[in-house]
């Protein structure tokens, strides 16, 4: 099947979006690559074409209105057709119930839940029976609950109830959809959020002693999971939320 996977991969710029789609074109798939800086787009392309994969690049803002049929027609004219989403893009911000401003609030929600949902709605008709699946990029916060990141918090509790509810109504089509729930992994998310470099060293050093396993983890293992869940491997797999974080959802928040 790996010769055959179709993705589209947003957030593909960075982080684990972008572990994702080099791991797709290691296994030979087609990956539209979707950002908004069209530089890291063109260097991911160049990474999944050097790994193996066919990339491309697709210039979005994934929380325009109009974006994922823009989307969705991108890679139905470049490919064929699609086998695979994978919802990576988001952002992480600080605030808690007394602090967090509706402005603040809306942009999260906008990002890490509108997109994701508007992207389904428009991808689900493409998706091919018993082939077609759905990775959602959740986070810890979306299984318990962290003081300090309120917003991040329930727009992740919400991406994994979204997962959940798309499963069952995409289950008749033979439709998978499945998230994973990291806990700190080594990227850019918490710097472009606002948290300095140093305080960033801190609170990598800290996640030693708040993961069990003693380490946070890294793009590309997240990466791993997420083909697994878009492969044949998991064809009785759907509407998980499956954590992949060291163990930190094991533990007491702290």
């Amino acid at each position: 099947m790996s010769s055959a996977l179709q993705a589209i991969v947003t957030g593909a710029t960075s982080g684990i979006g972008r572990a994702a789609a080099v791991r797709f074109g290691r296994s030979g798939g087609s990956i539209l690559a979707v950002g908004r800086d069209i530089a890291q787009l063109e260097a991911v392309v160049a990474d999944i074409d050097a790994a193996g994969g066919r990339g491309e690049a697709c210039q979005a803002d994934v929380t325009l209105r109009g974006s994922p049929e823009v989307i969705v027609r991108a890679a139905l004219e470049r490919f064929g057709g699609i086998t695979t989403l994978v919802n990576a893009a988001g952002i992480i911000a600080s605030g808690n119930v007394e602090t967090t401003s509706d402005d603040q609030w809306d942009t999260m929600m906008d990002i890490n839940v509108d997109a994701p949902f508007r992207l389904m709605r428009a991808a689900a008709p493409h998706l091919p029976p018993s082939t077609g699946s759905i990775v959602n990029v959740s986070s810890v916060t979306g299984l318990r609950a962290f003081p300090g990141v309120l917003a991040y918090c329930v727009s992740k509790a919400a991406l994994d109830q979204l997962t959940r509810c798309a499963a069952l109504e995409l289950a008749p089509k033979k439709v998978r959809v499945n998230a994973v729930n990291p806990g700190v992994v080594i990227s850019n998310l918490h710097r472009r959020g606002g948290m300095s470099e140093e305080n960033y060293r801190g609170f990598i050093d800290r996640s030693r002693e708040t993961h069990p396993l003693g380490r946070p983890g890294t793009p590309e293992e997240i990466a791993d999971l997420i083909y697994f869940l878009a492969s044949e491997s998991a064809g009785w797999i759907t509407g998980e939320t499956i954590s992949i974080d060291g163990g930190r959802h094991l533990t007491c928040a702290r």
